[in-house]
């Protein structure tokens, strides 16, 4: 090894959000583009949307994308991780020596 550092915290956070929320929207697009064409959709006043099918396609996958890493950005925000250099204090009983 040659003893340069890693990517930080928050970088190893980052990139684990990014990578776990673009794996988990390409499921969720194929997911919901088995089940619904993309030449069948409307807008909410009824009007069809007028975007290609890969427009359609790429737009839903970024929406997807986007909506997956803000819950996981929560859920590590809320877990309060320690940093990893703090070690515990005073050993609890049992552990091993």
């Amino acid at each position: 090894m040659t003893g340069a550092p890693g990517p930080s915290r928050v970088a190893r956070f980052a990139m684990a959000v990014a990578w776990s929320s673009f794996l988990s929207a390409g499921v969720l697009e194929a997911l919901v583009f088995a089940v619904v064409d993309p030449g069948e959709l409307r807008w909410f006043g009824g009007s069809q949307v007028e975007l290609s099918a890969q427009a359609v396609y790429t737009v839903s996958f970024l929406i997807f994308w986007g909506v997956v890493a803000l819950g996981a950005s929560l859920a590590l925000l809320l877990v309060n991780l320690p940093a990893d250099d703090v070690r515990p204090e005073r050993r609890s009983p049992g552990w091993p020596r």
